[in-house]
């Protein structure tokens, strides 16, 4: 062969091998928003259905959270109660609030804003079919809405907890 030749078939490989990277990059590139997509149709929350009943379900997940030495319950609400001072009614409808500063302080070192999703914080809500429901926010929303950069370690904990505090809570 030929110096050109030679050359020539170099530098096809080395097109071919650029345009399969090219490609490798935009299948990442599509995964990577397609994920993101299906965070944002979910609207960033995460429901669970409980296997038992409302007062059961947060009894529970407020012993699970008060026997857990790492979290620390912040606050607590009673929506129903609330709508009754005034003469509404609702369902009911709790939050439980609860943090681990280990686990919050680096994400808002990262983006400060992030302080407005936390301490976590967990609703526990009964529909008019009683069927109840515990939901809260999916760490991966939080990421996306408040541009949180290299914590992907400390939002994997996050959402492992969180699945773990709402499947003690549910039963499920």
């Amino acid at each position: 062969m030929t110096t050109y030749k030679i050359l020539g078939v170099s530098l096809l490989i080395v097109i071919m091998s650029c345009n399969q990277n090219q490609n490798d990059t935009s299948k990442d590139v599509q995964t990577n928003s397609q994920q993101k997509m299906e965070i944002i149709k979910a609207q960033g929350v995460i429901t669970k259905v409980s296997s038992k009943n409302f007062e059961d379900t947060y009894n529970t997940l407020v012993e699970i959270i008060t026997n857990n030495p790492n979290l620390k319950i912040v606050a607590q609400l009673d929506h129903q109660a609330n709508a009754a001072s005034v003469d509404l009614e609702l369902n009911p409808t709790r939050v439980i609030m609860f943090g681990n500063p280990k686990l919050g302080t680096p994400l808002m070192q990262n983006s400060q804003i992030t302080g407005l999703d936390l301490p976590q914080k967990i609703l526990i809500w009964q529909d008019d079919k009683g069927v109840v429901n515990v939901s809260y926010n999916d760490p991966g929303f939080l990421k996306l809405r408040h541009e949180i950069n290299g914590k992907d370690d400390v939002l994997a904990i996050i959402s492992k907890a969180l699945d773990n505090l709402s499947k003690g809570a549910t039963g499920v």
